[in-house]
Formats: C-alpha cells, sequence, structure tokens
C-alpha cells in the first residue's frame, strides 16, 4: 500500500501547464500517410487482445499483419494511471475513460483528430458522436470505443439470490451465510471511487439533496468520506490490478466487491461461482475514448488503428470478451466468437442508467460550487491510508 499511497501523491503534483506541440498529423491532415511500423498504447486490461488468452479473440494480429504497424501495449489499471503515463510522454494512443479524457485535454497531451480521417465514424452511436468526454470547443479528442456498467460481483455461493444494494460492500452487516462482510468486500483504488458511495448516498438518504455523484457541495462531500471512512474498516482490499482481484475472489475469501463485468467473465470462464448486479441505487460506469497523444511519434498508425477500433469484428470482440458494449449499434448484429447475446448480456439498453465517469470541477451547476477533483484524490489516498 505505501508504494501504492506514494505514486498517488505524485499523481496529485501532475502539472496541466504543459505547452501542446502536433508531432505530425494534425487534426486539419487529409489525408494518412504509410505506416511508421510500430504503435504504442496504453490501455485497459483486456482492451487490446491479440489471441494469446484466447486465440478466438484477437483482434490485433490482423491488424498488424495488414498494416505494418507493430502494437505495443502499456495496461494500466486506473485513470489516474493513465494520467501519469501520458504526462511522462512516449505513447501514442490511450483509452481513456470519462474521468481522464477531459484532464488530458486540459493538460494538452492529446490532440483534436480529424474525423473525415476515420471513415467509419458516421457509425458511431449518435449517444456518443459528440459527448462531452471528448468534445471540447467543436472538437473531437478521440474516438469512441466502449462503454459499461461498475458492477457488484458477488459469489453465489454466499449469495443464493443477488445483492439487491451496494450497501452490501459499504455497509457492515452478516451477508446471507450468517457471516459478517468485514474482510470480505472490497473498494476500488481510485478516486472516482467516491461517485460510488455518493451513488448509493442518492438513494440511501434523500435529505443530502445529492442529484449527480459527480457534484457535491460540502456538506454532500463530508457525508460520502464519512461512509468510505467506514467503508475502509471493512475492506479487504482496495483494488486496481483485476488480476489480483481475481485471486482474491477465488482464494482470499472476498464474496462482493465492486468490478468491471471483465472480470466477472474471466472467472465464469474459470468456472468460478460468481455473478453481477446493477443494484437498485444504479451504477457508475466508463465510456471509453481512444484519444491521440499531442506528440505522437507514430501518427499514421494510430490514425489506421482509429479506423480499425470501430471496424465490428473489433467492437463485437472487445465487447464479449471485456463485458462492454460496443460504440458501432450495428456491432450488436454481428455473430461474436462466442455466439453470446452480447449486446443483451452488458446492458445495451441501460445506457440512460448509467452514471459515467466523468471530472468533477469545482464550477458545476451547483450554486454553491462542487468539490473538485484534486480534493477527491488527496482525501482518498488519506481514506485508504486510514486517515
Amino acid at each position: 500500500m505505501t508504494s501504492t499511497l506514494v505514486k498517488k501523491s505524485l499523481i496529485i503534483a501532475f502539472s496541466t501547464s504543459l505547452i501542446a506541440g502536433i508531432y505530425t498529423v494534425q487534426a486539419d491532415t487529409t489525408k494518412i500517410g504509410q505506416g511508421e511500423g510500430q504503435l504504442d498504447v496504453i490501455a485497459w486490461p483486456g482492451y487490446l487482445e491479440r489471441g494469446e488468452s484466447d486465440k478466438n479473440y484477437d483482434w490485433v494480429t490482423g491488424f498488424e499483419k495488414e498494416t505494418g504497424c507493430k502494437v505495443n501495449v502499456k495496461t494500466a489499471g486506473t485513470s489516474d494511471e493513465m494520467v501519469s503515463l501520458m504526462n511522462k510522454g512516449g505513447y501514442d494512443l490511450v483509452t481513456a475513460s470519462g474521468d481522464a479524457s477531459l484532464r488530458l485535454v486540459a493538460g494538452k497531451k492529446v490532440q483534436p483528430i480529424n474525423t473525415a480521417l476515420v471513415p467509419s465514424w458516421s457509425t458511431v452511436d449518435s449517444r456518443l458522436q459528440n459527448a462531452p468526454w471528448h468534445t471540447v470547443g467543436g472538437k473531437h479528442y478521440g474516438v469512441p470505443y466502449q462503454w459499461g456498467p461498475n458492477v457488484l460481483m458477488y459469489n453465489t455461493t454466499t449469495f443464493k439470490t443477488a445483492p439487491t444494494s451496494w450497501g452490501t460492500v459499504f455497509e457492515p452487516q452478516n451477508l446471507p451465510d450468517g457471516k459478517p462482510n468485514k474482510g470480505r468486500i472490497q473498494a476500488y483504488d481510485g478516486p472516482i471511487y467516491i461517485a460510488d458511495a455518493a451513488l448509493y448516498l442518492m438513494k440511501k438518504d434523500p435529505s443530502l439533496g445529492i442529484k449527480d455523484p459527480y457534484e457535491l457541495n460540502e456538506k454532500q462531500y463530508a457525508a460520502v468520506l464519512k461512509l468510505l471512512r467506514q467503508q475502509k474498516t471493512l475492506t479487504h482490499r482496495y483494488w486496481h490490478d483485476v488480476t489480483v482481484q481475481m485471486t482474491d475472489f477465488k482464494k482470499e475469501g472476498v464474496v462482493a466487491s465492486g468490478a468491471w463485468p471483465y472480470q466477472v467473465n474471466a472467472l465464469k470462464t474459470e468456472k468460478q461461482p460468481i455473478a453481477s448486479v446493477i443494484p437498485t441505487e444504479g451504477a457508475t460506469g466508463w465510456a471509453d475514448t481512444t484519444m491521440l497523444a499531442t506528440k505522437a511519434k507514430h501518427p499514421n498508425c494510430a490514425y489506421k488503428w482509429l479506423e480499425h477500433s470501430l471496424a465490428p469484428a473489433t467492437q463485437v470482440g472487445v465487447a464479449e470478451w471485456f463485458g462492454s458494449n460496443p460504440v458501432v449499434p450495428t456491432a450488436c448484429k454481428t455473430k461474436a466468437p462466442g455466439g453470446s447475446d452480447f449486446c443483451g448480456d452488458n446492458g445495451f439498453s441501460r445506457y440512460a442508467e448509467i452514471k459515467f465517469w466523468r471530472t468533477p470541477q469545482a464550477k458545476c451547476s451547483l450554486k454553491e460550487g462542487c468539490v473538485p477533483y484534486s480534493r477527491w484524490t488527496s482525501d482518498y489516498i488519506a481514506i485508504m491510508g486510514g486517515r
């Protein structure tokens, strides 16, 4: 935990004052040249598969053969980690969630894209084409990739019926097997998780008046932090590494946690007693955008990937493998490698119910203003450290 806290302390100090410089391809470029032979991408785990885990899920190898662009992937477990890596430089693309994308735009770490250079742009879901987490000043800073909810993952041996509330991981209680939840639940190792606690309190305590989990005044914020400090006493671990979390569910007695559908699918594949649910309070979620670095060294390969990322075969493969939803609606009609009804299973029709991640700002819809993300970061680090 000490190294994690040090890492996140460094993240707080990241600068957004660096001067932008477009390397080669700019937003007004009208033609893409020959690939540079390489592409360096920061991505969430499971987002760029080349068949190493399962030969049926490979949307990278074909791209490399077709374009000559060798894809190198650096996985990241939190949005803060992605921002930190982008600040260091050396990457062409990043699959950023909404709680990172605007920080990257403000920090001049990503550049606007020319949608005319991405022929499949017209196939992108109309709900996402002009989404505020990648559209600034009428310019698009990336291409939508996938979206989905943060689910409540649980052990079906402990829960014969699905839990109905996020209180399972926030409130001290005995679980259906008669044992306390203390030491058997987990929380996400990222400040954006504060929104999950706020979402829970929206229904648990309506008197707080929380209308948006990303817009909290001082009183609301204090109540959310109080809940998270209570949760700290129950938590087995704060997770960000999906492999570690899956091991904890298999071997460490963890039975409930917020998670991504990726872990649920992977554990089910291993025949583990795992299922997931979106509780009655709803769920936060992520809508991820593939963004082009301001100083991308391989912009031609990057633009080739942006187009490839929207191909139905790519969208379908990612959606079924990760447990997400495609940003190209017609992909829902394309047969998946595993033959599942991935759009139905992953909640494609529940888009309106999800409170998508975005970076909290001091300037918000509340007259008194809101607590900004810098406070979320420092306070969540303190909570994880027991303060």
